[in-house]
Order: structure tokens, then sequence, then C-alpha cells
């Protein structure tokens, strides 16, 4: 499957994001080479990133190295040539030969090919605004500015969101108002419209609201469409995470897409993508 990983149905289209850069399931997160794949296909990606001892940002997910690298300790106390040492490790936690890449690696390694003009590349900021710095900012900027338009910047976090795109001219961003206790709480309280509201009031630069799947169907089983007022309010919405193609994952996607989220992560997009190809 060479085309970038989407799905058309009753005239919507909805992108199937590479969840921490996967493209198959089996894939290990955050490589170099699903990433610069994706890229040059015009798909929808995503990484994450941390913040390390240098005041610049590691392409990662946690906050420490044991579960995703060969390193051991706290992300924000490794220096960058440390990091760009460890290797990753895979889903079953085995080193891999694929090493550890700084935001201004992944970006260098962008601009040594074509970037298709549809794709788009997540920066999703796992960090809050207390953990920016002015070297911090500084270095995002410098790396991230050559390939503006490729990137939108996301994040749970607004004010830090704002912080980092008030550094990059056009920078477009995205907004994740989900917390691990949200949908128990809106479970309880049944306030989905509420929760909507206040989301698209706390981010109106965000031109993406990234809501967890679980919260827009817990939403339809009450009878609260959360992707219509997102719609016209001018924004888009990813759905996440998708982790596997199950027969009950295909049915929760089928959801989806009759609600016309315009956007659906998962880690597995090209399964998934193959399943509404049939």
């Amino acid at each position: 499957m060479n085309q970038p990983i989407l799905i058309d149905r009753d005239g919507h289209r909805t992108w199937l994001k590479w969840h921490r850069a996967r493209r198959r399931a089996d894939d290990p997160v955050f490589t170099g080479e699903r990433i610069i794949e994706a890229m040059r296909l015009g798909a929808s990606i995503e990484v994450d990133l941390v913040i390390h001892a240098d005041h610049g940002c590691a392409v990662l997910h946690d906050l420490t190295l044991e579960r995703e690298t060969t390193g051991t300790g706290r992300v924000r106390d490794t220096s960058a040539a440390t990091l760009r040492q460890l290797r990753l490790r895979d889903n079953d936690g085995q080193p891999i030969d694929a090493k550890v890449m700084l935001l201004e690696d992944l970006c260098a390694l962008l601009a040594e090919g074509a970037v298709h003009p549809d794709a788009l590349l997540q920066l999703d900021f796992k960090e809050d605004r207390q953990a920016l710095t002015p070297q911090v900012v500084a270095g995002f900027s410098d790396s991230i500015a050559p390939l503006v338009g490729a990137m939108i910047l996301s994040g749970g976090d607004f004010d830090a969101i704002a912080t980092l795109a008030t550094s990059v001219p056009d920078l477009k961003t995205g907004y994740d108002p989900c917390e691990d206790e949200t949908l128990a709480q809106l479970q309880k309280d049944g306030n989905f419209s509420g929760f909507i509201e206040q989301a698209l009031a706390t981010a109106p630069a965000a031109g993406m609201i990234y809501v967890d799947y679980q919260i827009i169907l817990a939403a339809e089983d009450a009878g609260v469409d959360i992707i219509a007022p997102i719609h016209a309010a001018g924004r888009r919405v990813d759905a996440w995470t998708i982790n596997s193609v199950t027969p009950q994952s295909i049915e929760q996607v089928k959801r989806l897409l009759r609600l016309k989220v315009d956007q659906i992560t998962t880690d597995d997009p090209e399964g998934l993508a193959e399943v509404f190809s049939r």
C-alpha cells in the first residue's frame, strides 16, 4: 500500500494517523525510516516530544528512558549526546538498531528529501508551560521553521503550545483537552457539550481538537454529537487511539466514520485501511 492511508466514506475523508510513527501494528515507535516514509507519501503521522538536559526536545513519549530506549533515568537529566547514543526498543522491549532522535535530528533528516505537500507531522508536546525555557523555545523554532508548513504542534497544556507556536510564524496548532479522569467524569455528569465548549474556548487558535475516541462514542450513546460543534467552529477532530484491528475496534471505527471525524489515530493504520477497502 503506497498511497497515504485514509478512508473516504459518504463524501467525507478521514485520515488514519500513524500513531508514534507506526504504519503497522508490529512497527517499533519513532524510527526515522517510518517518519521519512510517511512524509514522502503524504500521510498524517505523530511523534512525541519531551525535554532533555540540554534544553532541547527528544523524540520520545515517556519522561523516563527505560521503556522506550536502552537508557535509564529521566530524559530531563540526560544530555543530548547521551540520548543520541541510545537505541530504541521494539514492542517486546528488545533493542533495535534505530537510535533515539532529537527534534533537530529529525528535522535535518526530513530536509534531506522531498516532503509531500499533503504530509502532516504532529509534534505532540508531552510537557507543560513551566517546563519551557528560552533555550527550549529557541531550539524548537530553529529546528522546525524550515518545515513549518508540514507540521502541527499539539499538547494538553495550550499555554505551552501557544508559547512555542508564537516563536514559529504560521505553525498550525492543536489541543487535547482529555485527561485520565475525563471520560469517567463525563459519564457521571453527562456534560459532553460543556466539555467541548470549554475546549474550544481554551484553545481558540487550535485548528485540530484531539479527543479520546471513547469520549466521542460515549457522547453519542448519551445522545450528544460532539463532532458537530467542533466542525461548526471551523476546527477539525482527531479521535485517538485505536490500538489494534479487532471486531470491536472495527465497529468503533464505523461509528467514528458516521460521525465524520477528520482523523483517527491508530497503531495499525495500514491494517485498518485494508479492512475498510474491502
